[in-house]
């Protein structure tokens, strides 16, 4: 946790209401998203109870399971869920774009659009993980044949738990993380995966403040838990005599009634606090590079929808190559990630300040004609004084960015008491004079950063069939030797 974050604490803690972290949204939230609040059998990892799941804050779809240790019902209630995810997944491409040819000079193409799917809380990605892995290798033939939606939901779903992984991905959310990126309470940040008790902090009820508004959700009654583990008075008292009433009744009795009724009184309240901090994220204005992040989830999905029908189910785990490069895949997306947040947000580049990677001030001294003329060809080069009173943890000859442009690129000549002399390198225009406006005049409020969306390039992995066999490749040729080699000729 940062120094900024931990004051914006102290004061939410003070006032009674939660602060802002930033300024701007930092994450996609489409026009229709597809909110699922799943609940599930407590004891069984994965065994589905409920979900409350639709687009529109007035329209849900209930879907249970009223014996979830029947494994008809449980697959049954897969089925229509992948009916639903899927006819989400198929309405939300939009209009195919055409992109200019790629490197190799193939025609590309990238949808309009693509879904989106909205949980609770950490614990919903990890129940609609689990169920993908449950689920995509099921058999649609055979003695315990399935429905052929449950292998394909299951292979989505695993798709959108990887993709959830991906840093500034918007197409898997959980409500609890993306409302902590913007705002900070007074409670822990265990507290903080309660969506009732976060939402109470944000947007607490009229004549309540933050504190009262989260001691409330406490209840599990007032306000049951968001899932997908149930609460264990509502199990032993309520739940579990429900379930015996319909295994005494049988399905379309009334007692599968009464077990509908039940959980749509769980899952109600947590589908309208998804759809008020639907409503809170809206109302901040988007950061200038979510849609570049958009357009690479876009990327994604396009790719993955076109290749659908070609490739297998996603292994249960990652060969060698493939695990290495997700991991650089990743590693590259969180450093973008970061840059991209604090270019966007002067609240979130203030934390960089604060931990010395960036500095703001006020430029004191300006020589926007200077050539560096100790080459064959001269170069413009200008240097520029940055008056600071942050603390500057940067190395003479560290490279820096504007925040403001990123293409402003600068290098770190001398590091003075109160001041930083900068040499710009680049994003000044290709000529020996600069672009107007292109460098800061003197008295300009500036700010530079170490930070880059680039700092590190893709790595070249080998293929599989050039790893040895220790990692995934097959098996070098044998060559006896020695004593070896002896019994051999023998």
């Amino acid at each position: 946790m940062s120094a900024l974050s931990s004051l914006a604490q102290l004061q939410a803690a003070a006032a009674g209401v939660a602060q802002p972290l930033a300024t701007v949204r930092h994450c996609q939230v489409s026009g229709a998203p597809l909110v699922l609040v799943p609940l599930k059998l407590a004891g069984e990892a994965a065994a589905p109870l409920a979900v409350m799941a639709g687009s529109a804050p007035d329209a849900p779809t209930l879907l249970v399971v009223p014996q979830p240790r029947n494994r008809d019902l449980r697959f049954g209630f897969a089925a229509a869920l992948g009916r639903l995810v899927l006819n989400h997944i198929e309405t939300s491409r939009g209009e195919v774009e055409q992109l200019p040819p790629g490197k190799e000079g193939d025609e590309r193409i990238r949808y309009g659009d693509a879904p989106q799917l909205l949980v609770p809380n950490r614990g919903g990605v990890a129940f609609l993980r689990l169920m993908g892995r449950s689920t995509r290798f099921r058999s649609t033939e055979g003695p315990y044949a399935v429905d052929p939606a449950v292998p394909v939901l299951g292979r989505w779903l695993t798709w959108f738990a990887e993709r959830f992984d991906h840093p500034g991905s918007s197409l898997l959310m959980a409500m609890t993380e993306a409302l902590r990126l913007h705002w900070a309470t007074g409670q822990s940040s265990l507290e903080d995966g309660n969506l009732a008790a976060l939402m109470g902090w944000i947007d607490p009820p009229d004549g309540m403040d933050g504190p009262a508004a989260a001691a409330r959700a406490e209840d599990p009654v007032l306000c049951p838990p968001a899932g997908p583990t149930t609460d264990p008075t509502f199990d032993n008292e309520v739940l579990a005599p429900a379930i015996a009433a319909y295994d005494r009744a049988g399905p379309g009795s009334r007692a599968e009634e009464r077990l509908r009724d039940v959980l749509a009184g769980q899952l109600t309240p947590t589908w309208e606090l998804m759809w008020r901090g639907v409503e809170l994220l809206r109302a901040l204005p988007e950061g200038a590079s979510v849609p570049r992040r958009w357009e690479r989830d876009r990327d994604a999905f396009t790719y993955y929808h076109q290749t659908f029908g070609e490739a297998y189910p996603q292994a249960r785990r990652d060969p060698p190559v493939r695990a290495a490069r997700r991991l650089h895949d990743l590693e590259r997306a969180q450093d973008a990630y970061d840059a991209q947040r604090a270019f966007d947000d002067p609240l979130v580049m203030a934390e960089h300040r604060l931990a010395g990677a960036a500095f703001g001030g006020t430029v004191t001294e300006c020589d926007p004609a200077r050539l560096d003329e100790t080459g064959k060809r001269p170069k413009l080069r200008p240097l520029l004084r940055v008056g600071t009173a942050d603390p500057v943890r940067l190395d003479v000859g560290t490279t820096v960015c504007s925040a403001a442009r990123p293409a402003l690129k600068g290098r770190i000549v001398e590091i003075a008491d109160g001041s930083v002399l900068l040499e710009l390198t680049g994003g000044m225009g290709r000529k020996l004079t600069p672009e107007p406006g292109a460098v800061p005049a003197a008295g300009a409020r500036v700010c530079f950063t170490s930070l880059s969306e680039g700092s590190f390039g893709a790595a070249k992995f080998p293929d599989r069939e050039d790893t040895p066999w220790t990692h995934g490749g097959p098996p070098g040729e044998y060559t006896p030797t020695g004593e070896d080699a002896e019994e051999e000729w023998a």
